[in-house]
């Protein structure tokens, strides 16, 4: 394992065990409405505190893009991505679907990711270029060629309805051209369920970086293909993503690209 990545799953474990602690009593949480539907506990910041302490201990010249923290030392070649419980809302709730999302970009480009999910002590590891792993175990996209017989993850809009209707039209067409859609509520675990192969696809709209930047590498050494709606890499500065293996890939953008506006493609470029 590469020596950043080892550091890095190490500040996963710790902000895992950070929440795994937290949720045998999340009703004493304190809870703050950062917006509308968008929640932020001592959990979420106790987390990414706990991340970026060990990262900079080891690294104390690397930046944090962190979803609390917002930007540090952003001028440094090597950026850490972080979102410290990527399913909040989930977790809020008891529902078992949430995780920490660690990724590092050097130079522009994303070289490591971690995913781990603390419910189901599942870890999730890419190295550019060395392929992705599931606890130590080499995983590869899913191999279906058809988008009809295709599972795929989505996550619906709610905080910002901007492009809800472009959303609704795209599901629309979704639902009717898959045998399932899924909507698990954890974009990273969406994106690393791709790159294991338990799903065939995944898709959203308006995405932050630290909410796809692990998962899309992931995604990409397990063999798949990440982009945007016109099938270009504007994915991590967007916000909107589109991930699968390559057969099924260039069938989601026919079935999602039509139904962006020109306004919005000029937007989304």
């Amino acid at each position: 394992m590469h020596p950043m990545l080892i550091n890095a799953v190490k500040a996963a474990r710790e902000a895992g065990r950070i929440i795994n602690k937290a949720s045998n009593d999340v009703g004493a949480l304190t809870i703050q409405s950062k917006d509308f539907n968008d929640f932020v506990s001592e959990v979420d910041r106790g987390a990414e505190q706990a991340i970026i302490d060990t990262l900079k201990y080891a690294y104390p010249d690397h930046g944090f893009l962190g979803e609390e923290s917002g930007n540090t030392n952003q001028e440094s070649e090597n950026i850490w991505i972080i979102d410290p419980l990527d399913g909040t809302t989930n977790f809020l709730h008891n529902f078992p679907q949430y995780c920490v999302s660690i990724a590092l970009q050097q130079k522009g480009v994303l070289t490591q990711a971690v995913i781990y999910d603390p419910v189901r002590n599942d870890l999730f590891t890419a190295t550019k270029g060395r392929g992705a792993f599931l606890n130590d175990k080499r995983i590869r996209v899913a191999n279906r060629s058809k988008l009809q017989t295709a599972l795929i993850s989505t996550g619906f809009p709610f905080k910002d309805f901007t492009h809800l209707d472009t959303y609704m039209a795209m599901l629309q067409d979704m639902i009717k051209s898959t045998s399932g859609i899924r909507r698990p509520g954890s974009a990273a675990l969406d994106l690393a369920y791709v790159a294991a192969g338990y799903t065939d696809g995944f898709f959203e709209l308006n995405l932050s970086a630290w909410d796809i930047a692990a998962g899309g590498l992931l995604v990409q050494e397990a063999g798949g293909i990440v982009g945007d709606f016109e099938g270009n890499e504007s994915w991590l500065t967007t916000g909107n993503i589109v991930a699968a293996n390559p057969k099924v890939f260039s069938q989601m953008l026919q079935v999602l690209s039509p139904h962006l506006t020109p306004a919005q493609k000029t937007q989304f470029a």
